[in-house]
């Protein structure tokens, strides 16, 4: 696909780029440098080295470098890249997305990213829920047919898996907070 983009130039994304141990990332350096596309040799010489079409671009997108699964960008790579950083969407986009996402009822679907985002705000560690969370959440609940409830101990418990997992929550003191977050911002639903 990197050939392709390269020869006709096409726009390359590259999602989630720092899954890729950065060795593996090398090809680009020369791309976004030298404008050329350094191939295995294979034959003629000539035919090693493509040049790159002026109209080529690459967007590559990555979480955060502590987010779990991730490398470190090396830093000729990052060197060559525009960064820009997205923070989360807002609530009405959020609500949005998880309606469409799952059908549940507007109420509900408010209801859980409300609750994430207040999480979110009062927890301030890194890697924290994002719209993925709150998906999970109305999806557990659309399929058992339930609604969010601070009378109903799985909507808490449901909750708590969600939100107090992960990376992030490895430092016990943490997960303490959180669960007692999760348990606060429950007792507010109506």
């Amino acid at each position: 696909r990197l050939t392709v983009a390269v020869k006709n130039g096409f726009t390359l994304v590259y999602d989630e780029f720092t899954r890729s141990k950065p060795e593996a990332n090398n090809t680009l350096l020369s791309v976004l440098e030298e404008k050329l596309l350094d191939l295995p040799a294979m034959g003629q010489e000539d035919e090693r080295y493509i040049p790159v079409h002026p109209q080529f671009r690459a967007i590559f997108t990555s979480n955060p470098e502590e987010y779990a699964g991730v490398h470190k960008a090396q830093d000729a790579l990052r060197d060559r890249l525009v960064t820009i950083e997205m923070d989360y969407f807002d609530r009405d986009t959020e609500v949005a997305a998880i309606q469409k996402r799952t059908g549940v009822s507007l109420e509900d679907a408010q209801t859980i990213v409300d609750l994430v985002r207040s999480f979110r705000e009062r927890c301030h560690w890194k890697g924290l829920p994002s719209l993925r969370e709150c998906l999970k959440i109305a999806r557990v609940l659309k399929t058992k047919k339930m609604h969010p409830s601070k009378t109903d101990p799985f909507f808490t418990v449901l909750c708590q898996h969600v939100l107090a997992t992960g990376p992030s929550m490895a430092d016990p003191k943490h997960k303490a907070e959180a669960m007692k977050v999760i348990d606060e911002l429950i007792k507010k639903v109506s």
